[in-house]
């Protein structure tokens, strides 16, 4: 459950650092898929075929062969909308930051009005989505700074002076722009109700896909043929992550020539040819992979009320959001206050849904 806390909440920011570095969401989200698919096929080869916990249940192998259809969709549906809150987050984040896209009812005021505020005191001409003819001359002109390197940029761009190169620092206004020159998603100027409706229709794909998988592997609905064993956890998650495989591809491939959200056109080809921070991408696919198989493993071993602990997932990636990306750097002492308050009651609550789970039946 530990290793699934931290797998969960660290992917995401692999993603959006490789979004703050310019590369496509469609590349990334394409490289992701793969890996999340072979973190499901090692754990059905590995402990699905030890077979389950409980004496007379089939392994992995075996389950492929029985007459589990209802099960199986049921495990594909959850695996269906996983895939859809994973994928909108992914744009999300470019909109509200990684904090706020975990922890949204939050934070997502204080972030908005601190951003606003920082970039109205700006020492570059950026007002309403559009730059100044000076500025815009000034901002194509982008070098590489040599032998200086740092987790985001890889290496630190920054815009010629007439007399020197600086880079931004973060969490000031002309850091916010540079970074919107950089990113592969522009989002300074956009509304954010955008972002934040992406994040409340990720929210309801996520609040459905533990039900499905729940369906899935207990059969509360009696749709299996009498005698045929439910599903073990490993069969129905490899069913659960052929599914995000595939509805991801599809999608993504689409998005190559269909961009939404003002993001450049690719192709297949360009996609194959991108290895600009590939195996990040194929890193984040692992942790995600192996982080829902071990939440669901762990929720097999010891208890489903212990695997609420993974609902606590939002305080990693904030930890990340804060130390990686500089999210509130610079803010006021208002905001400091405020994401205090956030995540001390967060940690309340996830203790409390804990404590309430313990008079749950387990699956």
């Amino acid at each position: 459950m530990l290793a699934a806390l931290l797998f969960l909440g660290t992917w995401p920011a692999v993603l959006t650092l490789l979004e703050r570095r310019g590369r496509l969401p469609q590349h990334t989200y394409l490289d992701y898929s793969i890996t999340n698919l072979l973190a499901a096929v090692i754990i059905a080869l590995t402990f699905g075929q030890i077979g389950d916990s409980k004496p007379g249940m089939p392994n992995f192998l075996t389950q492929l062969k029985q007459d589990n259809w209802p099960s199986i969709l049921f495990a594909m549906a959850g695996g269906i909308v996983l895939s859809l809150g994973n994928l909108s987050t992914q744009y999300a984040w470019a909109y509200v930051g990684l904090s706020v896209t975990e922890v949204i009812t939050a934070s997502i005021t204080v972030v908005i009005a601190d951003n606003k505020e920082k970039l109205s005191g700006s020492s570059k001409n950026y007002k309403n989505n559009t730059w100044s003819e000076a500025d815009k001359d000034l901002n194509k002109d982008v070098i590489k700074k040599d032998n200086v390197n740092d987790l985001e940029n890889g290496n630190v761009y920054a815009v010629r002076s007439l007399t020197k190169v600086e880079g931004a620092r973060a969490g000031t206004a002309d850091f916010l722009i540079e970074l919107e020159n950089r990113r592969s998603i522009k989002v300074l100027g956009s509304s954010t109700l955008i972002g934040l409706g992406i994040v409340f229709f990720a929210g309801v794909c996520f609040s459905l896909f533990s039900p499905a998988f729940n369906l899935a592997t207990n059969d509360q609905w009696h749709t299996l043929k009498q005698g045929v064993p439910h599903l073990v956890v490993y069969t129905a998650f490899f069913y659960f992550s052929v599914s995000c495989f595939v509805l991801a591809i599809i999608l993504n491939i689409y998005f190559l020539y269909h961009p939404i959200l003002g993001i450049p056109k690719s192709s297949f080809s360009k996609y194959l040819n991108d290895w600009n921070g590939r195996h990040w991408a194929l890193l984040a696919g692992f942790l995600c992979g192996f982080g829902n198989g071990f939440q669901f493993m762990g929720g097999q071993a010891a208890g489903y009320a212990a695997a609420d602990a993974v609902q606590a997932l939002p305080l990693v990636s904030t930890f990340w959001g804060i130390c990686l990306f500089g999210e509130y750097r610079r803010s006021s002492k208002k905001t400091y206050v405020l994401l205090v308050s956030m995540l001390t009651m967060f940690i309340v609550a996830v203790g409390v849904l804990m404590g309430s789970s313990g008079h749950r039946k387990t699956m």
